[in-house]
This record gives structure tokens, sequence and C-alpha cells, in this order.
């Protein structure tokens, strides 16, 4: 039973760990510096026809929306409205998702901190805890290289998967001939900041592995050495 339990608070740590990383990741790339960098290699100017000072205009109000709220996405510009009724619902359910990502990291994190306190902050403890911090940054590294290896080949199916998952049917397809959404933010948009994110995760997640290794080695030696020490008095 024991054991049963101990797994349990280690696949905790280790999925809290890995949500966690990707929940600091991300924002990195929810800022007007970089969705302006990305629209304009995606050619975003030419394919909604604004100039870059209306494009600003748009994609920032949509932005700020997305992020901080009230989900109202109704940005006009010259007296029009950017986006239509389906566009601004896919963007309300795009916050949702957002939103339940971001409080689910957070409820992950608090869970694993009781975990750990639970454990107690001997050496055994922080071994166990760290261990488990490292196996969650790892199994994050080896995930995304993964998706980023099928993405380098089918980054549109993965897209449809995705958009399946966490939307209704339907309800995010967009023509790129006719909807600004899809223009704002054009397909090569997505591609490109896919592999930025997932870089960055993989940057965190590697430091993260390295620091939580070296910490449950130090555990594990400090428990060693103590074992060592009880070892000496009973002689």
């Amino acid at each position: 039973m024991q054991t049963v339990t101990r797994l349990a608070a280690n696949l905790l740590i280790a999925v809290a760990t890995a949500v966690g990383i990707l929940a600091i990741a991300i924002p990195f790339f929810l800022n007007p510096v970089f969705v302006a960098f990305e629209q304009g290699r995606a050619e975003a100017t030419a394919w909604t026809g604004f100039s870059e000072a209306q494009l600003r205009v748009a994609t920032d109000a949509i932005l700020a929306d997305l992020v901080i709220g009230p989900p109202a996405f109704a940005v006009i510009v010259d007296g029009t409205p950017v986006l239509n009724d389906r566009e601004r619902a896919h963007m309300r359910d795009v916050r949702t998702v957002f939103m339940g990502f971001f409080g689910a990291a957070v409820l992950l994190a608090g869970a694993a901190i009781v975990v750990a306190r639970m454990r107690g902050g001997d050496a055994l403890g922080r071994a166990r805890t760290f261990g488990a911090v490292r196996a969650g940054a790892i199994g994050l590294i080896v995930g995304l290289v993964g998706l980023g290896l099928a993405a380098f080949v089918a980054f549109d199916v993965l897209f449809e998967i995705f958009h399946r998952i966490f939307f209704s049917g339907g309800s995010y397809t967009f023509d790129p001939g006719t909807e600004r959404l899809v223009q704002l933010f054009p397909f090569r948009f997505w591609q490109e900041t896919s592999v930025a994110v997932g870089a960055v995760a993989v940057a965190f997640a590697a430091v993260v592995a390295i620091v939580a290794g070296r910490r449950a080695r130090d555990a594990a030696v400090g428990m060693d050495q103590g074992t060592g020490q009880i070892a000496a008095r009973a002689r």
C-alpha cells in the first residue's frame, strides 16, 4: 500500500512539474512584441489588408481581451468590427481553455507542495521529491521532442487534433479569404510559435531536471552518511 501511495505522490509531483513548466513558458509568447514579430514573418498585413498601425490596434486589443479580459473581442478598425460573431465565440472558447489550463497548473502545484510537505524535510523525503521533479521535467522534454518531430512532418494534423480535443466541431474552422482571425494569425504564425514555445519549455525543463537531479543526489548522499553514522555508533 505504501508503494502505491509513494508512486501516486511521485506521479502527482512529476505531472505538476511538467504542467508548471509549460505554464511558465507560455506567457512569454503572449506579449505584443513577440506576436508582432511573428505576424511580420507570417505576412499578416498582406493577409488582412491592414496597415501596420491597424494591425497593431486589432491584435493588441485581442491579446488584452485574451489575457486580461473581459473577453469581448469586439475591437473595431475604421468603424468595422474586426471579428465576426463566430470568431469572437471561438476566442472566448480559447480564453476558457487558457484559464482552465493555468487554473489546473496552480491546483497541481498546490497539491504537489502539500505532498512534498507531508513527506517531511528529511533526506529521504527530499530525495523522493526532487527525484519526482526531475522525472517530470525529463518526461516533458521527451514528450515535447516527440511532438516536435511529429509536427515537423505533420503539423497540420496535430493542429487539427488539438482543436478537436478542446473545441467543438466546426467552431474553429475559418476561411482565410474572408475571416480576419486566421488572417491576423496565419498558419505560419502558429507553426513558428509552437516551435518557440516548445524550445523554451525544453530549455526550462532541462534546467529544472539538472537542478532537481543534483538536489536529489545531495539528499541521497546525506541519507547514506546518516545511515553510516548510525551504523558506526552501533558498533
